[in-house]
């Protein structure tokens, strides 16, 4: 991790909403919902990689 965000009180609420949200998504399973948490993050990260990949050439 790069960076560490330091959130204020309403987007900390927001945060805890959309959190609830997905764990409910989830049917209330939270060990489920972190696993897909991954599995999203690892395929966001690998969408970000490509789109800089032509960057890092240059």
């Amino acid at each position: 991790m790069d960076q560490i965000v330091t959130l204020d009180s309403r987007q900390e609420a927001a945060l805890q909403a959309t959190a609830e949200n997905f764990i409910a998504h989830y049917k209330g399973d939270a060990v489920k919902a972190l696993k897909e948490m991954i599995v999203l993050n690892g395929h966001l990260q690998q969408r970000l990689d490509a789109l800089q990949a032509p960057r890092r050439r240059q």
